[in-house]
This record gives structure tokens, sequence and C-alpha cells, in this order.
């Protein structure tokens, strides 16, 4: 085989870079691998969830303090089959949800509570879950008594046509799939989720 010196100068040179890059950077990275195994997290646990915005479903991990209970950190999950651990601006915001980036402390504009604004009334006033739903369940009662036919037009049709049920993107598959059956039970037929509209 015959080479000329241009090539062969070329050639040497390439060799020799690549032999000092890889030696040389074996050695300098050695120090900051044993410094990040080091710093493992302690005292802290990895909790897999999805991201409730929009209907894509990226998954997330949230990082959260065994001691005192907080969430640390929210980031990407990589092993998750649809994002593979890339999320977008309001995916990287999760953590905004519970706490104030700057102060760290918990998010004074995040309700923790339900408000309830009674009809013709300015003020929220705070209510209590179990009271909530209960106000919750007596509607839905209520108006599915009112409103539920069971014949129209010489047809059983066993439906309610004054409720409508919207799902939301922060759902998974058998939160949807217990919705639409409570949701077809009470002859709701007006069913639809947000990820559609």
């Amino acid at each position: 085989m015959k080479i000329t010196r241009r090539e062969f100068l070329t050639l040497a040179g390439t060799t020799a870079a690549g032999l000092a890059l890889s030696s040389c950077t074996g050695q300098q990275l050695k120090p900051v691998e044993d410094a990040a195994r080091a710093m493992k997290v302690v005292y802290r646990k990895q909790i897999t969830t999805i991201c409730p915005y929009c209907g894509v479903g990226c998954g997330a991990i949230v990082i959260r303090d065994e001691v005192g209970g907080k969430v640390v950190s929210v980031e990407g999950d990589p092993d998750h089959p649809v994002s593979e651990g890339s999320l977008c601006s309001k995916g990287s915001a999760l953590y905004q949800l519970h706490f104030d980036v700057k102060t760290g402390e918990a998010n004074p504009n995040r309700l923790t509570h339900v408000q309830y604004r009674a009809p013709g009334a300015s003020d929220w006033k705070k209510l209590s879950w179990d009271k909530a739903l209960d106000m919750i369940a007596k509607r839905i009662k209520k108006t599915r008594d009112a409103e539920f036919r069971e014949r129209e037009g010489g047809k059983i049709v066993n439906r309610v046509k004054a409720i409508a049920n919207l799902g939301g993107a922060a759902l998974d598959n058998e939160e949807c799939y217990l919705l639409s059956k409570l949701t077809r039970s009470l002859g709701i037929v007006y069913l639809e989720h947000q990820a559609r509209i």
C-alpha cells in the first residue's frame, strides 16, 4: 500500500491526538465520577407520575424528602415510553405547582382546600372535602331524578341530558374507565375528554 507523506502525517497526528484524549480524559474524569457517586441522594424518595397539563401524558419523577415530606424537585422520567425524559415548559414547571421557586416555601397561590361561592354571593368560603362531596352528590341526584328519561319516541333510552362530564388529562386509563362507567350508569350521554376539544 502506497501512502503519501501528507497522508502519513495526517494519520499519525490523528492517532496521537486520539490516544492522548482517550488517556487524559479517563484520568481527569475519575475524580468527577467519584464525587458524583459520593453525592448519592440520601433520604429521598422518587415517585413516578404523569404530567397533569395536556393529553400527551409525559412521565415525571417527583423527588421527595423522606424526613420532612417536602418535594425537592420534579424532572422528566427517562424510562417513560411517551416522553423519554423530556418535558415541555409547563411540565418543567411542575415544581412551582407545589413550591415557590424563590423562597422554597409552599406556593401561596396553590389551593389546598375546597372554595365555594354560594349563588348570588360575592365572597368565597372554605369547605371541607366531606361537605363539598355531599353537596355534589345531592345536586347530581336531584338533577338526575328531575331530568332522567326512560323512554323517548317509544324507545327505551335511559338517559340524562342535563348533566355532562368532562375528563381531564391528569386522569390515567383506570380513572377514565371508572369515570366512564360511573357516568354511563347514571345515564349521562354527554361524556367528553379535554384532549379532544
